[in-house]
């Protein structure tokens, strides 16, 4: 694989709860594409992955939630789960983190439920996008265009349904990352 995303620096939100695979794939693929991934969370230490329908793999946490500062990344990823995204759109400055990626136009990067969190930034009206299902009505009501595809992108903003999209999903953030800031 080319080194697409060489001298990119990647967030990826998360917390107790996130989809294993909805992280460490996403994650593989853009450190396989040169980037460096750090893993932000409100929690120090490790956060505990959830497998399908128990309990998964823990990951460390690279930078603390109150630490991160957007302007020091060029994209922003977050995995699913229902748990994960639940816990952050309740927490004012995941909610704040993940929109001043938005603000800033910078690609986003979210898969499964991890759209939750970025209703929660009130910045997804106009947008196309899709998600895990039980939540497209969320989405919708929120003032996105919600459709059922595998992969969806609107100027930077990258969303999937589920981990079965995971090989499109990761492709087209790939994609996204690598153009920069997009106009939205």
């Amino acid at each position: 694989m080319s080194k697409k995303l060489e001298g990119k620096k990647i967030a990826i939100l998360a917390t107790d709860g996130f989809e294993q695979v909805e992280l460490f794939d996403p994650r593989k693929a853009l450190e396989d594409a040169g980037a460096t991934t750090h893993i932000v969370s409100p929690k120090d230490g490790e956060i505990k992955g959830w497998n399908h329908t128990d309990w998964g793999d823990k990951v460390k946490v690279d930078v603390k939630l109150a630490d991160a500062q957007p302007q020091d990344y060029d994209g922003l990823l977050l995995p699913g789960g229902v748990m994960n995204p639940d816990k952050l759109r309740m927490n004012p400055d995941a909610v704040d983190f993940a929109a001043a990626f938005m603000r800033e136009k910078k690609p986003v990067a979210a898969i499964c439920h991890g759209p939750w969190t970025l209703v929660e930034t009130g910045m997804v009206q106009g947008k196309k996008m899709t998600s895990y299902e039980s939540i497209k009505t969320d989405l919708k009501n929120a003032g996105a265009n919600w459709v059922d595809e595998e992969v969806v992108v609107d100027n930077g903003l990258v969303t999937s349904r589920k981990p079965d999209d995971i090989p499109a999903f990761n492709k087209k953030m790939i994609e996204e990352f690598s153009e920069g800031r997009h106009n939205r």
